[in-house]
């Protein structure tokens, strides 16, 4: 059984960074070093702890966040691993509300890039302190010197080197500690190190990078600031105390170095997060009533979900981080989101893909439940009588979506149930069947997400689909006034069928839909005939007049008409109806509508002007632009006919640095070159069928 941890011996640390930096990998070395995993994994052999699903290790990245955990000098460290892509940014905001701080990994030969900036963000958002871990110092062209200036221009002088490596690229085989002031060079299996002299050549570098940390951890408390600046030094214990307390209010974000693959400098990296990160008992969670609740483990329990792992043995096992009380196998909880009783199942401490059974999963801990019935993630389980439902962090809304629809004819229903499932899994995912295109959309961050969430379905559910683009869901409306007449008169042989109506139509002001007039005197057409004819028209409606929309804010009247004592009948004034709609449309000036999206884009202030270009191209109208740091945030109004796979156009304009939110604002008029081909579309479509 695995054993427990009070919330003070747990640091639950998220890993970060640019796409490719090694997070999985670094994962990997902290597990070896510390002796929870028996041998040293590699992404390209497929056999990592936290990279385990078929598509990651396919792919060789990491598509979900990845839990694991170890124990290093009598703590517990809980590592969720995120994946780099902005595809899968839901997994690294969830990561960051259940951790208490973070590891930035970055390429020691190519230093901050786009994924760098991006999670930056994340960690100020959330208020959450971090050290940086300058991977793969054994590449050709690993500099450490060009990476630290990077990061003080990026980041602000509170980033400081905490090690100083020894070597790079090939000769890469160690590091000056700047706070013990030693230097230590790795062992060949890369789980120790031995102490030796400081080499000549970076003992003048050393003591200068000291002194620069040993000033900003003087800043972090009054005290030693006094002391700082009448001594210009302070003793090892107040260098420590001052760098800890500096770490953990995000004043200082230290760097290490490290060369995962190999397995060089784990070690220093645990002790960095033992010493410096903070402890679980320090984590706490914001309720949806804005009461702050701190990690205690007495009282009644409080967890949140931020993780579903589908296990085919045990089905899905939810992994949640407790923030009050404990929860054991047996126990009947509350889901307070959504206000039902579960009954908790087996627990497990979730090491990738494995698992172990626990009896108590306690405060500030991270754990795997299984067997419950409605939970999912960013599910709240509490004491039925708190009723505190913990807030989540707002997710980013799908930037892109697609049409999806079956190979196989008989496949909806399973196709239906595995969107489902996997939205469940996935909340930044999105399934909605549009009832104006009659298409099942499916909404993500990125072409790679849909891509891969398309092979789930196929691998898991057995469901082969297709994407298209999605139909735009115009409308169609009327510019004037018109009246006509519509008459529906057959001879069958027996009873006939006969209605005759005249209407009067005009146009309504946006967004009004549809208004019926009974404007009949004297009793030309029934009253039980009326109802009939307002059915016609919204029938006709609904179908579209021009090019198969629907048609809207017009205001119908009839006002004239004939009846026959024994043919007429609510079909035949039904037809008559819609015959007489159809023939006013014609002369009340049809025009199609088109949805408008209201768009703010995000991107670096030297891509302004490409970007701005590219909206006016897509018919779009800046409405405004203000500025953000170093990026600048464009308002514009576009049609949604323009914005199809915009992101993915948007991320290869700026190097992957833009990305933008949208919503739809409303409807205007389609200009006349586009609405003609429009039509002709659809006129041809109609022939084609009819033959």
């Amino acid at each position: 059984m695995v054993k427990q941890f009070s919330a003070s011996q747990i640091r639950n640390v998220a890993l970060v960074g640019h796409q490719e930096s090694g997070k999985t990998m670094l994962a990997e070395s902290l597990l070896y070093t510390a002796g929870a995993i028996a041998r040293l994994g590699r992404i390209e052999d497929g056999n990592t702890t936290m990279d385990y699903d078929p598509e990651e290790i396919a792919r060789h990245i990491s598509i979900h966040s990845g839990v694991a955990w170890c124990e290093h000098a009598g703590t517990k460290i809980n590592l969720v691993d995120t994946p780099g892509y902005e595809d899968f940014v839901g997994d690294i905001l969830l990561a960051l509300d259940v951790t208490e701080g973070a590891i930035i990994t970055l390429r020691a030969d190519a230093g901050v890039e786009v994924g760098t900036d991006r999670v930056w963000e994340f960690l100020q958002d959330h208020g959450r302190p971090g050290m940086f871990v300058a991977n793969r110092m054994d590449k050709e062209h690993a500099n450490f010197e060009n990476m630290l200036e990077s990061l003080h221009e990026h980041f602000g002088m509170g980033v400081h080197a905490m090690q100083l490596p020894i070597g790079a690229g090939e000769t890469f085989r160690g590091v000056i500690d700047l706070v013990e002031m030693k230097a230590l060079e790795f062992e060949k299996d890369g789980k120790g190190t031995k102490p030796i002299e400081i080499p000549a050549a970076l003992k003048e570098r050393a003591a200068q990078l000291r002194r620069e940390l040993m000033e900003s951890a003087a800043e972090s408390d009054e005290a030693l600031m006094e002391k700082y600046l009448e001594t210009e030094s302070l003793t090892d214990e107040e260098f420590r105390a001052g760098l800890c307390a500096g770490v953990r209010s995000g004043q200082i974000f230290p760097v290490l170095c490290a060369s995962s693959l190999h397995n060089m400098g784990a070690g220093p990296v645990l002790d960095a997060i033992v010493k410096y990160m903070p402890g679980a008992d320090t984590g706490h969670c914001i309720i949806t009533d804005g009461k702050k609740i701190t990690t205690d483990a007495t009282g009644a329990p409080l967890a949140y979900v931020f993780k579903n792992i589908t296990d085919p043995h045990v089905g899905d096992m939810l992994v949640a981080r407790v923030y009050h009380g404990a929860l054991t196998p047996g126990q009947d909880i509350h889901n307070t989101t959504r206000n039902t009783s579960e009954r908790l199942g087996q627990l497990f401490a979730v090491q990738g893909k494995n698992r172990q059974d626990i009896d108590r999963l306690s405060a500030g801990d991270i754990g795997a439940l299984v067997k419950l019935k409605v939970s999912k993630v960013c599910d709240t389980l509490a004491d039925k009588a708190s009723g505190n439902v913990i807030k989540a962090t707002p997710l980013p809304r799908p930037s892109i979506n697609s049409a999806i629809s079956p190979v196989s004819k008989g496949d909806d229903e399973k196709m239906g149930t595995g969107l489902h499932r996997l939205q469940d899994e996935d909340p930044t995912f999105e399934v909605v069947t549009s009832g104006e295109t009659h298409q099942t959309l499916i909404s993500g961050q990125g072409e790679l997400h849909l891509e891969i969430l398309v092979h789930k379905l196929k691998e898991r559910f057995g469901v082969s689909v297709t994407l298209d683009k999605p139909r735009i869901p115009y409308k169609e409306t009327i510019r004037k006034s018109a009246e006509a007449q519509g008459r529906h008169k057959k001879q069958t042989g027996g009873r006939g069928q006969f209605g005759d109506v005249w209407l009067r139509i005009e146009p309504l002001t946006r967004g009004k839909q549809f208004e019926f007039v009974d404007g009949v005197v004297g009793g030309v057409v029934p009253n039980k005939f009326i109802p009939a004819v307002e059915k016609g028209i919204v029938a006709t409606m609904e179908m579209g007049v021009i090019a198969g929309y629907p048609m809207v804010d017009v205001k119908a009247t009839i006002y004239d008409g004939s009846y026959h004592t024994v043919d007429s009948s609510e079909q035949a004034f039904k037809t008559a109806g819609s015959l007489a709609f159809k023939a006013a449309v014609e002369k009340a000036g049809p025009v199609l509508l088109e949805p408008i999206v209201n768009l703010k884009v995000k991107v670096p202030d030297e891509f302004l002007g490409d970007v701005m270009g590219d909206l006016s191209g897509r018919r779009g109208k800046i409405q405004g632009t203000e500025t953000q740091g170093k990026f600048a945030i464009v308002s514009a109004v576009v049609p949604m006919a323009e914005l199809y796979k915009y992101s993915t156009h948007l991320r290869s304009m700026t190097q992957g640095r833009g990305s933008h939110t949208r919503e739809i604002s409303h409807y205007e008029e389609v200009p006349r070159e586009i609405a003609e081909k429009i039509i002709a579309e659809h006129k041809a479509h109609v022939e084609a069928q009819n033959k």
